[in-house]
């Protein structure tokens, strides 16, 4: 049904039910009174669905329709191993708890009706789930258990919290130990486990491939282009044609690079630059994937749906197909490309003093890594200068106006969190045979510079045009945790300036820059990033709080995401002038559900990449049980310390397994605190650990810590912990008065 007509439907069904002598009807009851047609019949239970949706009607214990009150909620439910879960509903601050006696059933990731308890016990506010509004998961994997006369699927998803019942029939011949992926046409309820069939045997749980194709199965990323989409493609040229190019600016004259990774493919971004007085004029030039992605195209609709390129250790699942992304749309050296380019004349402050966006066609001169780039500037290693001598005035101008834009970037507050990332090695066979932090280099910083500031000079062009766009949106961090994190900086003597409803990212930035080099700097680091909200897509412009800018969005990786590519097409019919009242009409309408589902999108990809990761490094550290390793403590829990090892592999230290006291989590002052010997570990603190187990199904690595005297007096070096006693003493004073 039409968005516009569902509306006005739901509304005439709410005046109904608002109505004084509304009573509860049930389904058939509702299209007898509203004399509802019968092909009509399908829209009406559209229109309740959407309203249960909302929230705003609800479904009572005998299945008829009434108005929900204002404790009924809708939001999305997060199962747990031990059977109760939590509700997360949008524009609440807090989750809401559901005990194992009040799920009613729900399963993870299901969309709930959930009743809010007007008393509060604990922290949380607690609930009861009223009923499944729409199920999150039709389809599960896991592996496999056979017994005589039937088997059973142990889901990889322990939020799921049930294992599923197969009929021997339904198995498809899976054996124990098989990773398979499940249809769920039961789900069951709290005294019955949901069934299931077998539609899909991955593999057996130990054969190589199997363990990363349970992840993208179960995330549900979509591996094969669907037919009519590879079939678009027989359309699409190898090389750009002479139409093409008509109308476009020709730039294939200026001295053009691409710097990327090493194994990068998908290149659409490449740079020029110049410098005239004072005033740098820099080019960014980004692939013109529209020009073969049309609007509504079978192409198109499978790129939304995907939103996103997901990066794995051992492949790209790429959000266009190779022909696009590697072939035509790439930005490759000697080959006349397509792009859409943003032109900015720069002052000697960085400050953007004029720009032009423009459709152009460009060829790259060469294709530069980002190690060869360092190489040049940073190591000044003479082979590499005399390899790209003619390019090594070009790579110098950039690091300078590169320095210049980061410098104006910090003064006005924007936050830099260098926390590093993984860089995971397999061999032939997929086992991890090298894990280590990712270095940023002065390379990837420049072209980091050259994009953030093309990406905010285009939103800030099309804000002041009031044309519909998608923003890359970073709200303010939440008060209440700003303000904690306020009070407990005190007791390190710092501070920061909070306003009377948020704080200027610079406050943040302050604080990084002066707890620089310090023993505190890792705990307040983690603890300022954690204060953070996402960063998402919107359709209004409400700024980029980490950055500091008014005005951000995405336009600079059309080839691999979603948001990007959007923009592109609104900017070209701008430029064409074909931007009239019925396609801005048309762009308000669609835009909302784009940036919704890249959203979306991008966080199924981010936590597939956290899976693959997780399980690689627990594969990795498999061979080193026994050993020893100094790492951070990177977060405490009720039920232990996660700890950060310098290769980026993060375990579990089990409060159970702490030895010589009982712990108990402080969790306003991020410690572990012994009961009776008053020792303490906190977020950041160094710690000698021992790798005593890594479990491949589970995807965790547990530490034990190891007491060496070296370690312990290093710790009384960095903290008096009398000292700190009477801090936690002081902050629960302060805390006290708030």
């Amino acid at each position: 049904m039409d968005r516009t007509l569902l509306e006005i439907k739901k509304q005439l069904v709410l005046s109904m039910m608002e109505d004084k002598k509304y009573k509860p009807l049930r389904f058939k009851e509702i299209v007898a009174i509203m004399q509802v047609p019968k092909d009509e019949k399908q829209d009406l239970k559209e229109v309740l669905d959407s309203l249960i949706h909302d929230g705003k009607v609800m479904l009572d214990t005998k299945s008829r329709y009434k108005l929900s009150n204002a404790n009924l909620k809708v939001g999305t439910f997060s199962g747990t191993q031990r059977g109760y879960g939590f509700v997360t509903i949008e524009g609440e601050k807090d989750d809401i708890f559901i005990p194992e006696s009040a799920t009613k059933g729900a399963l993870n990731n299901d969309i709930v009706q959930v009743m809010i308890k007007e008393e509060q016990t604990g922290k949380r506010k607690e609930g009861e789930v009223v009923s499944v509004v729409e199920r999150g998961n039709t389809d599960v994997v896991g592996t496999f258990q056979k017994s005589k006369n039937f088997g059973f699927v142990v889901p990889d998803n322990l939020k799921f919290g049930k294992d599923i019942f197969i009929p021997k029939e339904y198995t498809k011949g899976a054996v124990t130990g098989h990773k398979v992926v499940v249809k769920i046409v039961d789900f069951g309820d709290k005294d019955k486990s949901p069934e299931g069939r077998v539609t899909e045997i991955i593999g057996h749980i130990n054969d190589p491939g199997v363990d990363i194709m349970s992840i993208i199965k179960a995330n549900n990323l979509p591996l094969e282009f669907p037919d009519p989409v590879m079939k678009s493609l027989d359309n699409i040229p190898e090389e750009v044609t002479s139409a093409d190019i008509g109308g476009r600016m020709d730039i294939r004259d200026l001295q053009t690079v691409t710097i990327d990774g090493e194994d990068a493919k998908d290149l659409d971004d490449a740079i020029t630059i110049s410098k005239n007085g004072d005033i740098y004029t820099l080019g960014v030039h980004i692939a013109d994937v529209t020009n073969y992605v049309k609007e509504g195209s079978p192409l198109d609709v499978e790129a939304l749906k995907r939103g996103t390129s997901v990066y794995l250790v051992d492949r790209v699942i790429p959000m266009l197909p190779h022909k696009l992304s590697n072939g035509i749309c790439s930005l490759n050296a000697g080959v006349d490309r397509l792009a859409l380019s943003c032109f900015m004349d720069i002052d000697k402050k960085g400050n953007v003093v004029s720009h032009k966006i423009a459709e152009t066609i460009l060829r790259v001169d060469r294709r530069m890594s980002y190690t060869s780039v360092k190489k040049i500037l940073e190591d000044k290693d003479e082979a590499e200068i005399e390899e790209y001598k003619e390019l090594v005035p070009m790579f110098e101008l950039m690091q300078e106006l590169a320095t210049l834009l980061r410098e104006k970037r910090h003064k006005r507050g924007s936050i830099d969190f260098d926390f590093p990332e993984s860089k995971i090695t397999l061999n032939e066979k997929g086992k991890p045979i090298e894990i280590k932090a990712y270095e940023r280099n002065s390379a990837t910083k420049i072209i980091e510079d050259f994009m953030l500031l093309a990406n905010e000079t285009i939103a800030e062009d099309y804000f002041w045009q009031e044309l519909p766009f998608v923003y890359r949106t970073h709200e303010n961090p939440d008060t209440e945790k700003i303000q904690k994190l306020g009070i407990f900086i005190n007791n390190f003597g710092y501070s920061i300036k909070i306003g009377q409803d948020d704080i200027h990212p610079k406050e943040l930035q302050k604080l990084l820059s002066k707890i620089e080099g310090t023993p505190e700097e890792a705990l307040i680091s983690r603890l300022t990033l954690r204060s953070m909200k996402q960063a998402k897509y919107t359709v209004s412009n409400e700024g980029h709080f980490g950055l500091s800018t008014k005005y951000y969005c995405h336009f600079t990786s059309p080839i691999r995401r979603y948001p990007d590519l959007q923009i592109h097409r609104i900017i070209k019919e701008n430029l064409r002038g074909k931007m009239n009242e019925k396609r801005i009409s048309h762009y308000d309408k669609i835009l909302p559900e784009v940036a919704k589902q890249s959203s979306v999108a991008e966080r199924r990809a981010d936590e597939s990449e956290r899976e693959v990761e997780k399980l690689k490094k627990v594969e990795y550290m498999k061979q080193f049980i026994g050993e020893c390793f100094e790492g951070v403590i990177s977060g405490i829990t009720t039920w232990g310390m996660y700890v950060e090892l310098p290769n980026t592999v993060e375990g579990m230290v089990h409060v159970s397994s702490m030895e010589g006291d009982y712990y108990y989590y402080d969790e306003e002052h991020y410690m572990m605190i012994g009961e009776h010997t008053k020792k303490m570990y906190k977020l950041g603190q160094k710690v000698t650990i021992e790798v005593v187990g890594c479990d491949r199904l589970l995807r965790t690595i547990d530490f034990e810590l190891v007491e060496n005297d070296w370690r312990n007096e290093e710790v009384q070096d960095e903290i008096d912990e009398k000292a700190i006693m009477d801090l936690v003493h002081k902050a629960d004073s302060d805390l006290s008065q708030q």
